[in-house]
């Protein structure tokens, strides 16, 4: 049965299945890495903006990497502490495709900056003496410019057409948080227009971005493999470490939900909401952390902020 009216017509989240007594408690945890996230992500954009030597076109696209990681965490942190913390599950549809519209624009926004980082790594290690002419502070405005238009005109359609569409009584969603697919599965109509415009932005996207990633370092590789020396050959690839991990971290927990979705069908509830958690949690967090440790120049900036702090607080005790 079908409501064609959509006023007052919400839908229902869960958490983690079978740990419903706990949530109070899995709110500490989740809580904290929310903070770290935004606090990570912030310092990252603090430290770019604020020494001289770091604007150069890498830290221009880690700058829009930690953005887009402050807004996909953003676009996530209502409805889990909702569940978590006060134990409301419910949320009304206006509301429930705001959050799909944002999470989804944000995950190809992430995914668009980690090309746009493997093109830096290949222009720095294929044409290190073109490197700063070939990516101006136009060009890199420019592309995050189309980066951003890319991103949202792709999913302005998503809760239009999921807007249009009757849904039935029961309105159990199976994450923490509205996705399309999981809302388009509640709708009590034809959906084929919905999924077949979903496959396309996915596989625009996504799967052409994954491709083009790769694509960037089988060329980086071949370039390295002609370097003569092994010192340099190393140093080479070391550059490319941190940016490997944070594609890892996005794409992996992602193309895990994709197999559990299409071909895991005994698996457990709660095994879809995990990876969904590693697929929109762990890049927030994990990505400043990683850039914090392999690259020299933030790591100092960090560590001379956190010693000046001290000295500040001491002085101030001694007084």
């Amino acid at each position: 049965m079908a409501d064609s009216n959509h006023t007052g017509t919400s839908f229902f989240l869960i958490g983690l299945p079978g740990l419903e007594a706990g949530h109070t408690w899995l709110s500490i945890p989740l809580c904290a890495m929310y903070v770290a996230a935004l606090a990570g992500n912030s310092l990252i954009l603090w430290v770019v903006r604020s020494e001289p030597s770091l604007h150069q076109p890498m830290y221009y696209f880690l700058s829009m990497l930690a953005m887009t990681d402050l807004g996909l965490s953003a676009s996530t942190l209502p409805t889990m502490l909702s569940i978590y913390m006060l134990g409301v599950r419910e949320v009304a549809l206006d509301v429930c495709l705001a959050q799909l519209f944002f999470i989804h624009t944000f995950s190809i926004m992430e995914s668009s900056v980690l090309l746009a980082m493997a093109f830096d790594r290949f222009v720095a290690i294929s044409k290190p003496l073109h490197y700063g002419t070939i990516l101006t502070s136009p060009r890199i405005a420019r592309l995050g410019l189309v980066i951003v238009v890319r991103s949202i005109g792709l999913h302005i359609p998503a809760p239009i057409m999921l807007k249009q569409l009757p849904y039935c009584r029961t309105r159990l969603l199976s994450h923490s948080y509205c996705l399309h697919p999981d809302v388009m599965k509640l709708a009590c109509a034809d959906t084929h227009t919905n999924s077949i415009y979903g496959l396309f932005v996915v596989l625009s996207t996504l799967g052409v971005d994954s491709v083009l990633i790769v694509l960037s370092y089988g060329l980086i590789l071949q370039t390295v493999l002609s370097i003569a020396s092994k010192s340099e050959r190393l140093k080479a690839l070391n550059t490319c470490v941190s940016h490997i991990c944070a594609v890892l971290l996005f794409y992996t927990p992602m193309i895990g939900l994709s197999m559990i979705h299409r071909f895991g069908r005994r698996a457990s509830p709660s095994s879809h909401v995990l990876l969904s958690y590693l697929h929109f949690l762990t890049p927030p967090l994990l990505n400043p952390v990683v850039y914090t440790i392999k690259t020299r120049q933030i790591r100092l900036k960090m560590l001379h902020l956190f010693r000046s702090d001290r000295t500040g607080i001491r002085d101030v005790q001694d007084r």
